[in-house]
């Protein structure tokens, strides 16, 4: 098992350190928030509101939503072109007005992104000490390529101890690896193998040096401190809760390798925010789905 104290500070460690006037500052969660951008928002609302509902959805209706947050009215509208210009929206013109469906692909895309948000951390499957391994190389001078491979390994969970190389304890994600290796034209020079850890070095050495899973603790922490005593008062404030609370339990997927519960630091925090977002999403959602329907009821009226 990975030593937490062999880690270095986590976040409350930091933020002790930093009350007592130690030099490394604490970055704000609040600035965090603040700082997402107006189309990411705009998927997080069209995965959860618009394709529950699957019905098409004012441009004001859309835009006053993402008001909520502080996006300007020229930025929303910019986020759906974009949207629509990479195929997952679809305009209709009725007058002077316009209204926004999802695409057959968009559907698709926001069905199988809601699944893995909603599944995520919703339990541990038994682990027998496999490790799958692939090994792809990419030149140095290939930079985009070598950024292509890294973002859609680790999406799939993989960590890389060392250049070229990438393993994951779920072994059955070779399938996944093998489609984005084919897809980047890399699979006909990579190798993949299954084994279990030998007697060389340390298990727990190759993890960390894999995975920066203190990074990942430091947000699951965060998400806890901004979530645990959210209490929002009317439906307005449901929505925007929710809104936020999906948005930001979506990025997990993604910093989560979701090693074993044996290769984990002691304490995890991962356990304990997705019991937060399971137990929060359902207590909000059917408000937040209520006041959706009010707004875009509403501006379907004007």
């Amino acid at each position: 098992m990975v030593d937490r104290a062999s880690r270095g500070p986590g976040r409350r460690e930091r933020a002790d350190q930093a009350a007592a006037g130690s030099a490394r500052p604490v970055v704000s969660r609040r600035r965090e928030v603040g700082d997402v951008s107006a189309r990411s928002l705009l998927m997080t609302m069209l995965g959860e509101y618009v394709l529950p509902k699957g019905t098409p959805v004012w441009t004001s209706a859309l835009v006053d939503a993402l008001a909520m947050f502080g996006v300007e009215e020229k930025s929303a509208r910019q986020s759906l072109a974009r949207t629509a210009a990479e195929g997952w929206l679809a305009s209709e013109r009725m007058g002077r007005r316009v209204r926004w469906a999802l695409t057959p692909p968009g559907r698709r895309l926001l069905t199988e992104g809601a699944q893995r948000i909603y599944d995520f951390g919703s339990g541990e499957r038994p682990w027998d000490g496999t490790w799958l391994v692939v090994l792809v190389s990419v030149p140095e001078a290939k930079r985009d390529l070598r950024h292509r491979v890294r973002t859609r390994l680790t999406w799939a969970g993989f960590g890389s101890p060392e250049p070229g190389v990438w393993i994951t304890p779920h072994a059955d994600r070779e399938a996944e690896a093998l489609g984005v290796l084919k897809e980047l034209g890399l699979a006909d020079d990579a190798m993949s193998f299954t084994a279990t850890y030998g007697a060389v070095g340390s298990e727990a050495a190759m993890v960390a040096r894999a995975w920066d899973l203190s990074e990942v603790e430091d947000r699951y922490e965060a998400f806890i401190d901004e979530f645990t005593g959210l209490r929002p008062a009317d439906g307005a404030a449901v929505l925007h809760a929710q809104t936020m609370l999906v948005h930001e339990w979506r990025r997990f997927p993604f910093l989560d390798p979701r090693l074993p519960s044996k290769l984990l630091p002691a304490n995890w925090s991962g356990a304990k925010a997705a019991d937060l977002f399971h137990s929060r999403h359902a207590e909000w959602n059917p408000l937040a789905l209520r006041r959706w329907e009010e707004l875009a009821e509403g501006h379907g009226e004007k």
